[in-house]
């Protein structure tokens, strides 16, 4: 059997994925486009959805774990007055509220009161996570709901604004990982006693990767392997330290100048990113991911 050939194109794109189209129809362009087939992508966006992807090509894949962890930014819309099997605008409509006395004060106190801060949230049935060995999605297609366990997620920041539509409220969210937004569209709508769902969803950033970067499958340019890192700090080591780095081995604080939690960007003497590094313990730290 011939061996499959390594990768040679590695870096990361920022990606302005379009509505309609999935995240992993994204991956599959790029691989066609740079003619790789370790290419990836650092967490799902939902196919009607817009916004920043990121995206792993050859070495950047095994990045991918540290750009998942990164915060999210999204803005969209809530509409008041209905709800939809999928929380947002692209399910049927499953029930309406008359609303029509609905203020702006109500609304900025039901996020003020309970979606601030640490928060346990649902995952809704359309999503990814696996139960029992089944996608959430997969089980909602055949008609079947579970009970899913309340997961805990941060909410950094959740403005409104009015519009001409007095049951459709625009907002932006920056929140933690794993954060559903047509989740708190559906709690906003309950907690201001009746219910809404989730239109116009659009991810404008992740960590500081940022729309303004972004551009579509077609169009992007790869990041290099230190700048796809770039939201976590980065440590220059000498050439002596490098040959232990590439080697995988743990070492002192002292000898890579490691400080804070981490984890840390590993450079060699030339800029070349050689391993992510994570805390051992209050004095070693240890290869999460070596790439030289």
């Amino acid at each position: 059997m011939a061996r499959r050939r390594p990768p040679s194109t590695h870096g990361l794109a920022v990606v302005d994925k379009s509505s309609g189209v999935t995240s992993h129809d994204v991956v599959g362009m790029l691989r066609r486009r740079f003619g790789e087939r370790q290419v990836g992508h650092a967490g799902t966006l939902d196919p009607d959805a817009t916004g920043v992807l990121l995206v792993g090509v050859g070495r950047a894949t095994r990045l991918l774990r540290f750009l998942t962890d990164l915060g999210k930014t999204y803005t969209g819309e809530v509409v008041f007055g209905s709800t939809t099997d999928s929380l947002d605008s692209t399910g049927a409509v499953t029930d309406t509220f008359e609303m029509g006395e609905l203020s702006e004060a109500q609304v900025r106190a039901a996020i003020e009161q309970h979606l601030i801060g640490p928060i346990l949230q649902v995952p809704p049935m359309v999503s990814a996570v696996k139960v029992e060995g089944r996608r959430l999605y997969e089980l909602a297609r055949d008609g079947v709901e579970v009970e899913r366990a309340a997961r805990p997620v941060v909410i950094h920041r959740f403005d409104v604004a009015a519009t001409a539509d007095p049951l459709v409220y625009r907002i932006e969210v920056q929140c933690s990982k794993g954060t559903y937004i047509r989740t708190l569209a559906d709690d906003l709508g309950r907690l201001c006693g009746g219910g809404a769902h989730l239109r116009k969803l659009r991810r404008v950033a992740v960590g500081s990767f940022t729309a303004d970067e972004a551009a579509p499958p077609d169009d992007v340019q790869l990041l290099t392997l230190p700048q796809a890192v770039r939201d976590y700090e980065s440590i220059a080591i000498s050439e002596a330290v490098a040959r232990m780095v590439r080697n995988g081995r743990a070492l002192t604080r002292e000898e890579t100048g490691a400080a804070g939690e981490g984890p840390w960007a590993v450079l060699g003497p030339d800029g070349e990113l050689l391993a992510m590094y994570e805390a051992a313990d209050a004095h070693r730290v240890k290869p999460a991911v070596v790439l030289a």
